[in-house]
């Protein structure tokens, strides 16, 4: 032991002991020794923390940036204002962590609840009963109507006379954003907290985005509103197509920075009219109406049907258009086309063809009718009436003419015939060449049925027999009436 303690005491006096200065070196060289050891520790929670904090921001904006690519997608793909404020709200009530939200419209003096998203079923019930309504004074509304400003109350509880939604759903924290429109007020956006927690500049900033996407919503419903209206004007008539189909070009210039696709829709109208104008142009009226009215171009397509065929012409048009001088036959033609044409029409006859002085019509296609054979006769007994007026006008003129009509009534093959540019609608049968040949065996004045008409129509009309006829290209006799006047009571 005392061996150890020599031999220790020998150690111990061969170190010299340090100065005090040097103890302070050494102590401060092991405290930077740590420091040094701390510091990329430190860096690294830094790190690690700013990363957190970027991670966060990226994800409050790719959902701030999904919330407005949907908004802007129901904005172009939807025709009314609804959808859009529904998607608004939700996404501003989600993203700023509020209870619930209120869209309103305002008129200029008076605000319409328009959608909601959350809210408490007593106050949605409320805001629903109660219709347009005037701004209660001192509440968010009142203060975003007189200051078209954003208006933020941190406690409505705090407040005087607490407002509805805090009666009611128990808000607190409120936020109130207008919706403007060239600086005038048509709208305002309102979230709310039942918490009191102001909101951020951010979440402010995020509300005022979507109520101008309200504001396009608003004006893109009624772009489409105008648009549907000025469609069905081109409709109406072709007679104005050209000039609104020109005032919908300059609109759409307008138009196209607001939204592609009005301006497709337009040009697809504008097409639909041009469309109607070239089948106008050369077929029967009813036939252009039906087709572009239904879409079905397969109906000018070849096919069988049932129908009645009327033919009528003039008696001694050969030899006055021999004897006369072109300029008053055809003032002639023009004044017998006419009076046939309207009486035609108006019973929905379709007019198969002009040949001269003949006149082919047929009943039952491509406009249905209920009796066709009927509808035939109908249009003849008027056309009697009108040609025998125009008779005596001629025959004062000193023009001798007659008329005669044939009716027959069976089935026939009707369709478009003809090449680009220029068809007719027809129908070929045997139908056809009845109607024809009875039109060629009548006296002037005379309204020969086929046995097929006569019994289709024999309750409603007078009619007297006038014999068998051996018609050209039919193989039978075919006994034939004159009609001599309708029954009142069955015509």
């Amino acid at each position: 032991m005392r061996r150890r303690g020599k031999a220790g005491s020998r150690t111990a006096a061969k170190r010299p002991r340090k100065s005090g200065a040097a103890q302070r070196s050494n102590a401060q060289k092991r405290v930077g020794k740590r420091a040094v050891a701390a510091a990329p520790g430190d860096n690294a929670a830094k790190g690690l923390g700013l990363i957190a904090q970027l991670r966060d921001e990226a994800e409050r904006l790719t959902e701030q940036f999904a919330a407005t690519s949907d908004v802007l997608r129901i904005i172009s793909a939807s025709p009314g204002e609804l959808p859009v404020f529904q998607a608004m709200l939700e996404s501003a009530v989600r993203i700023c962590q509020a209870k619930f939200g209120t869209l309103f419209r305002y008129d200029g003096e008076l605000f319409q609840f328009a959608a909601e998203v959350g809210t408490p079923a007593e106050f949605a019930g409320f805001q629903r009963r109660r219709g347009p309504f005037p701004p209660i004074s001192g509440t968010i509304l009142d203060i975003v109507m007189r200051t078209k400003a954003v208006s933020h109350i941190d406690d409505d509880t705090a407040s005087a006379s607490p407002s509805a939604p805090t009666r009611m759903a128990g808000a607190r924290s409120m936020l109130g954003v207008p919706m403007l429109k060239e600086d005038k007020l048509i709208g305002a956006i309102v979230i709310y907290r039942v918490e009191v927690r102001p909101f951020t500049e951010r979440q402010v900033a995020l509300v005022q985005n979507f109520a101008s996407q309200a504001v396009i919503a608003i004006e893109n419903t009624r772009l489409l509103n105008e648009l549907r209206e000025r469609t069905a004007e081109l409709k109406r008539s072709y007679e104005t197509v050209r000039l609104q189909a020109s005032q919908l070009e300059v609109q759409s210039e307008e138009l196209q920075q607001l939204n592609q696709q009005l301006e497709e829709r337009v040009t697809a109208q504008v097409a639909e009219i041009e469309r109607m104008g070239r089948l106008r142009r050369f077929l029967p009226p009813q036939v252009a109406d039906l087709i572009v009215s239904s879409g079905a171009e397969e109906r000018l397509e070849s096919h069988r049907r049932e129908i009645a065929a009327l033919f009528c012409d003039l008696r001694g048009f050969t030899d006055f258009s021999e004897t006369s001088d072109p300029e008053d036959v055809m003032a002639l033609l023009r004044e017998y086309h006419s009076a046939v044409g309207k009486i035609i029409f108006e019973y929905g006859g379709t007019l198969e063809r002009f040949a001269g002085d003949g006149v082919m019509v047929i009943f039952n296609d491509p406009v249905p009718v209920e009796n066709p054979a009927l509808q035939a006769v109908r249009t003849a007994l008027d056309m009697r009436t009108a040609l025998t007026g125009l008779m005596e006008k001629w025959r004062r003129l000193g023009h001798e003419l007659g008329f005669g009509i044939g009716i027959a009534d069976g089935y026939a093959t009707l369709g478009t015939i003809g090449f680009d540019g220029r068809f007719d609608y027809a129908a070929i049968g045997t139908v056809s060449n009845v109607a024809s040949r009875l039109c060629d065996e009548a006296t002037s004045g005379q309204i020969l049925i086929s046995p097929r008409v006569l019994i289709a129509i024999e309750d409603a009309v007078t009619v007297e027999p006038v014999g068998d006829f051996a018609l050209k290209g039919i193989r039978r006799p075919l006994t034939a009436h004159n009609v001599i006047a309708a029954i009142a009571s069955k015509i």
